[in-house]
C-alpha cells in the first residue's frame, strides 16, 4: 500500500515522518525501527534517525511505502 505525504518546507526528518504517518506510535518506536534496519529510503536501508527526506523520495517500512510529495 502507498501513502502520499505532503512535505511542508524543505525536508522532513525520517523519525518524524514515521510518527506523522502513524507507521510508528512514538518517536522511540521510530528510532528502534530505524536502528534495527527495518526502514528503507529509496530502496536502501537507512539507519540515520534524523535523515533529511525531500520531495520525490520514497520510504518503505513493513508493507507500507510512503511517497513524499510537494505540499
Amino acid at each position: 500500500m502507498s501513502i502520499h505525504f505532503a512535505v511542508r518546507g524543505e525536508y522532513i526528518q525520517l523519525d518524524q515522518l514515521l510518527k506523522a504517518t502513524g507507521l510508528c506510535s512514538s518517536g522511540g518506536d521510530a528510532h528502534a525501527a530505524i536502528a534495527d534496519g527495518q526502514v528503507r529510503v529509496d530502496a536502501l536501508i537507512e539507519t540515520r534517525k534524523r535523515a533529511k527526506l525531500r520531495v520525490g523520495q520514497q520510504v518503505a517500512f513493513g508493507n507500507e511505502i510512503v511517497v513524499l510529495v510537494a505540499e
